[in-house]
């Protein structure tokens, strides 16, 4: 498969990447700094691209059979999700290609209703992150054309182990028997490419945990 990846030296792009290409697909790896491209794996292409361009994405994106987009703004610059959202999809109805976006946990419900970031005690600071994750999430979903997936990750996701194992849900938040949400980075790439491989989600949310 031939897969392109915007925002492929974050942190989660960097795992993306590394288990796509563990997978043999042939990527690309996008982002606006060459200087951390270096920093991919040598099997990965690299490509210097803006993902609010629509004409660079269309041009990064032609031929390829998906894009997956795991972009993170800067604090203050947290409203560019839903453009780069915007962008992507604009970009792959005119090229035909499938779009899987990860998003942001905050507007997931939880058992007792309501969103994940309404609940008391919800850190201030990822406010504005999670406001523009619901804009970006509301983008998709006005988008009737694309062929697109969003993966919503759990409550808490930190670099750790790759396990390989994970539960799925829709748009309630995951979580174990100790009511906890989380999973690492690393699976929460396997789950992506697993939703790569094998499409079970079009047009709607997801989300996985352990």
């Amino acid at each position: 498969m031939r897969i392109t990846v915007f925002g492929a030296t974050g942190n989660v792009g960097r795992r993306v990447v590394a288990e796509a290409v563990s997978r043999g697909h042939e990527v690309t790896g996008v982002a606006r700094n060459p200087v951390r491209l270096a920093g991919l794996p040598g099997e990965a292409r690299v490509r210097v691209g803006d993902a609010t361009d629509v004409d660079d994405v269309v041009a990064l994106t032609t031929g390829q059979d998906l894009v997956i987009t795991a972009t993170c703004p800067a604090p203050g610059d947290e409203s560019q999700l839903v453009t780069v959202a915007t962008t992507l999809l604009t970009a792959c109805a005119k090229t035909g290609v499938r779009l899987l976006l990860v998003g942001g946990a905050g507007s997931l419900t939880v058992e007792g209703g309501g969103r994940l970031m309404d609940r008391p005690g919800y850190p201030s600071f990822l406010l504005p992150i999670a406001a523009a994750c619901v804009g970006q999430l509301a983008a998709c979903r006005a988008n009737t054309v694309v062929d697109w997936a969003y993966l919503s990750p759990p409550d808490l996701l930190v670099p750790g182990e790759r396990t390989g194992l994970y539960r799925v849900g829709g748009d309630e938040l995951v979580v174990d028997a100790d009511g906890e949400s989380r999973i690492s980075i690393e699976d929460l790439a396997v789950a992506l490419l697993d939703e790569a491989e094998q499409p079970r989600h079009h047009r709607t949310r997801f989300t996985v945990a352990y």
